[in-house]
């Protein structure tokens, strides 16, 4: 039940996110350190919400693979 609950929420976000960058069609300039680049936001909003997802996924991974070694550290040396 806590998995369909957790993907219908995440549907409902991304789905807020496209349909508010769909709506906004101006142009806007991104200025990072070495170069510029002209998107719409549409696009930006598309662009950063996929960053978060990524960046939220790698970190879930990182903290779930973190604590399975900590459990295997912990395991007595006849169980492994």
């Amino acid at each position: 039940m806590r998995a369909y609950l957790t993907l219908v929420t995440i549907f409902i976000l991304i789905a807020i996110a496209f349909i508010f960058g769909s709506q906004n069609n101006q142009v806007i300039t991104l200025n990072y350190m070495v170069a510029k680049t002209e998107l719409t936001v549409a696009a930006a909003v598309s662009l950063f919400t996929s960053l978060g997802v990524i960046l939220g996924l790698l970190f879930a991974l990182l903290w779930k693979l973190r604590a399975s070694f900590k459990k295997r550290k912990q395991l007595p040396e006849d169980v492994k």
